[in-house]
């Protein structure tokens, strides 16, 4: 049982994959993509409730974030990232030639202040990362370190909401208006249940786009992940009712937590980390491998050691996951 990759543990609708089938065979394969993805583009943007010119999409958000660091990071650049959080930010960002900065998270694993004001002052970064619900902790973001930010750095803002359906606000307001610089990165991976489909997208200043859009390869998003991806925006109430049954689980995965010797933290994502007390992190994340569940092991990452990341899967599964972590915390060595 995979519970290790924030997964969705839904298939999208059955509803989806019929207008998806009809779909295939209405798509003019000889002819290249709309290059500006403009129907999809136009559908994210009236969910938005922003204008067109205010949208990139591409393959995956690993794909938009890795385009926003083509155009606004490399060498001589600096890019910043408050650990611990999504540790691709920090990759894309060293590939691309750029210096990578790091300021720290509290104990509790939130961010104060008085650090994104150090590392803007000493470092004047050209981008800086902020994961809100953070990956791998689950924080949600204070709003006012976000504004904070948008307000202090002279550089690009990247606000990375992969898991951002799960939890209560959304930087999207910040992120359109002329001149500025705040952008958003969503992505269709998880609330969309389509992982498979690799569907990313930003919101931005038009301006941005528009930079984004001379950065990448032409042609980079193909036909049918077009029609598959606006197909997809038909179905917003069926997605909220996935995102409520995945949070309602989440709190019970929580709850069940709090009666079982490990320490959590609160999480506005699609998964919760958890930190034995007795046991190790690695010698947890093996017993539970043993009775056949598999969580992330994040027990060796820095500032999180001896921690691990469950994805909140079916109640089923939940229930699997629990018993199983029972089991591992009360067995002999």
């Amino acid at each position: 049982m995979r519970l290790n990759t924030n997964e969705s543990p839904f298939p999208p609708p059955q509803g989806w994959r019929a207008e998806v089938a009809r779909l295939v065979a209405s798509i003019d394969w000889n002819r290249y993509p709309d290059r500006e993805a403009h129907a999809l583009r136009g559908a994210i943007a009236t969910r938005h409730g922003v204008d067109m010119s205010s949208v990139f999409v591409a393959n995956g958000s690993n794909e938009v974030l890795q385009t926003l660091l083509l155009s606004y990071a490399g060498a001589k650049r600096t890019v910043a990232v408050f650990e611990p959080t999504y540790q691709l930010h920090a990759h894309l960002a060293r590939i691309s030639g750029a210096t990578v900065v790091a300021g720290r998270r509290s104990s509790d694993y939130t961010l104060s202040s008085e650090e994104i004001q150090r590392v803007v002052s000493e470092h004047s970064p050209n981008v800086t990362f902020l994961c809100s619900p953070n990956n791998p902790t689950g924080r949600v973001e204070a709003w006012g370190n976000i504004e904070l930010l948008a307000d202090i750095s002279s550089g690009l803002v990247i606000i990375d909401e992969a898991y951002a359906e799960f939890s209560e606000r959304s930087a999207v307001e910040l992120a359109s208006t002329s001149g500025g610089n705040v952008v958003v990165s969503r992505t269709f991976s998880k609330t969309w249940s389509l992982a498979g489909l690799r569907l990313g997208y930003v919101i931005a200043p038009p301006e941005i786009v528009d930079m984004l859009h001379a950065v990448v390869l032409p042609y980079h998003l193909d036909s049918f992940k077009q029609a598959a991806g606006l197909a997809a925006l038909g179905y917003v109430d069926e997605m909220n009712d996935r995102v409520a049954r995945i949070v309602a689980e989440r709190g019970r995965i929580t709850e069940a937590l709090s009666r079982l010797d490990v320490d959590t933290w609160p999480s506005g994502a699609n998964f919760v980390l958890f930190k034995p007390r007795q046991i190790g992190g690695h010698a947890t994340w093996q017993r539970l491998v043993d009775r056949g569940v598999l969580v992330r092991d994040c027990s060796s990452w820095s500032g999180v050691e001896d921690c691990l990341r469950v994805t909140v899967g079916t109640e089923d599964e939940n229930s699997a996951f629990i018993e199983a972590l029972k089991q591992a915390l009360e067995q002999s060595e």
